[in-house]
């Protein structure tokens, strides 16, 4: 019999020979939840803006449940022992994204004629595309340590994807944008994200030890050697390029913290992560200072209600307004106003605000739970890890997708000023949902290697011999 053969134990769980368990029918379980959620509140929607279910309803709870149960058959054969809950998580909260962008394409003041009208359909789209992508991340890439080959060219590649943006047209004031025939508009930051840590997990894995080495102690932090600093300026002095040439304050956070969240993991030195956020101030206090387009949202966020004049509120100003009228409970699906915040940010950089008024608080923390539980899981996969990439890797990837929601979260509730990206898997937006869903495979590809029984070492020869000839 196959030592890869699962043993149904008559619980929800599946158990290999090893004794460790799969967890599959967790997964699937945890899925089943992860549906119905979503539908429910498309009902709740349909209901509230028209006092009966919605028509589309059972189309929408069929193609999110065939979506869900393509991956997880996927999942169950070409990962078997991967982590439980992160598809049922990114599934739960792509099909909530998907249900509030169809909720604002209800409301006939954003929806936007010259971006094609109603966008949820777009968005669904989009979501079987990022499943699709998911399904042969999965299917073709057998071990992870495959891309640790191609350290140096993700590198070219994700620094071709940033650039590429600075020949195409502006947008709201930033290019984060390229526009390609037949297919649209596409951010190539959120796939430089991922191309990006793994290139740092390969370079760090040779060069920590390196990097580690301390010249002396200063106030209690070992200061890095000056010849050993070249990385982390080299990097700061490119994030600074990209928010110059590109005025994309998100993207260059995220280029940046990435790097020095990976740094410190590879070298558990506190001195990096001061170097760090000391470089990256210094760079922004100057890029805002000299770029209009980021002058303006830093001004925004420290003064959101300087004009709330005669001329119109702000959209941070609106968005201030629908977290306070939402409170604990909030209004309930289709029942807010988030729709004054303007064109498309409602769907897009402003998503949350629409949570937060019809969810309220404590929908609001029940959605960044749900991305905390997709970060820790990832950060447990880096633990379990048994070689150095892989573990670096998980790190860079859950890094880069709690930095996402933290630039974005920050910059909505006004934290910090607002960044432009979009909420991984909730905003709309075709780059990003079909990007994370890759992390995801990546982040499960590398949790299944790290799950998986180890092998049964071989008879030696001796002992073979031993049992076929006695003294």
């Amino acid at each position: 019999m196959s030592s890869n053969l699962n043993v149904n134990t008559g619980s929800n769980t599946t158990v290999s020979p090893g004794g460790l368990p799969s967890r599959r029918n967790t997964e699937l379980a945890m899925l089943i939840f992860a549906v119905l959620i979503p539908v429910f509140a498309y009902a709740n929607v349909g209901l509230a803006k028209e006092g009966e279910l919605p028509a589309g309803m059972l189309g929408y709870g069929l193609g999110l449940g065939l979506l869900a149960g393509v991956g997880h058959l996927v999942v169950r054969r070409w990962a078997p022992y991967a982590d439980p809950l992160m598809l049922p998580i990114a599934t739960l909260l792509n099909g909530l994204g998907l249900v509030l962008i169809w909720r604002l394409d209800q409301e006939p003041s954003i929806t936007t004629p010259e971006l094609g009208g109603a966008m949820a359909p777009g968005q669904l789209m989009w979501s079987t595309l990022g499943v699709a992508l998911f399904l042969g991340v999965l299917i073709f890439l057998k071990d992870h340590r495959v891309l640790q080959r191609f350290t140096y060219i993700s590198m070219v590649v994700a620094l071709v994807l940033l650039i590429l943006p600075i020949f195409f047209p502006a947008r709201n004031g930033a290019r984060i944008w390229i526009t390609l025939p037949g297919i649209g508009s596409l951010q190539p930051g959120e796939f430089a994200k991922i191309i990006i840590a793994i290139f740092f997990a390969g370079y760090l894995m040779v060069k920590r030890d390196a990097l580690a080495l301390a010249s002396r102690r200063f106030m209690g932090l070992y200061l890095p050697r000056g010849r050993d600093l070249g990385p982390i300026l080299a990097i700061w002095g490119l994030s600074l390029m990209i928010l110059v040439f590109e005025t994309d304050l998100g993207t260059s956070l995220l280029f940046f913290g990435l790097f020095v969240i990976m740094l410190y993991v590879a070298t558990e030195r506190t001195s990096w992560v001061v170097f760090g956020l000391l470089l990256s101030s210094a760079g922004a206090v100057a890029v805002a200072s000299t770029t209009s387009h980021v002058e303006d949202r830093v001004n925004n966020w420290l003064d959101p209600l300087a004009h709330a004049s005669n001329d119109g509120v702000t959209e941070t100003a609106q968005a201030m307004f629908s977290f306070g009228s939402g409170g604990m409970l909030g209004s309930g699906l289709g029942q807010g106003l988030s729709r004054l915040i303007g064109g498309i940010a409602p769907k897009s950089d402003y998503i949350l605000a629409t949570v937060g008024e019809e969810l309220g608080l404590a929908g609001l923390m029940a959605i960044l739970v749900l991305y905390g539980l997709l970060v820790e899981r990832g950060m447990r996969t880096a633990l379990a890890a048994r070689d150095p990439f892989g573990k670096l890797l998980a790190v860079g990837l859950s890094g880069a997708f709690a930095l996402q929601v933290f630039v974005v979260a920050g910059g909505v509730t006004g934290l910090i000023p607002l960044t432009g990206m979009t909420m991984p898997f909730l905003a709309q937006g075709g780059s990003s949902v079909i990007a994370n869903w890759a992390l995801i495979a990546i982040l499960l590809r590398i949790s299944d290697t790290a799950r998986r029984p180890a092998p049964a070492p071989a008879p030696s020869p001796d002992a073979e011999m031993t049992q076929v000839v006695r003294p």
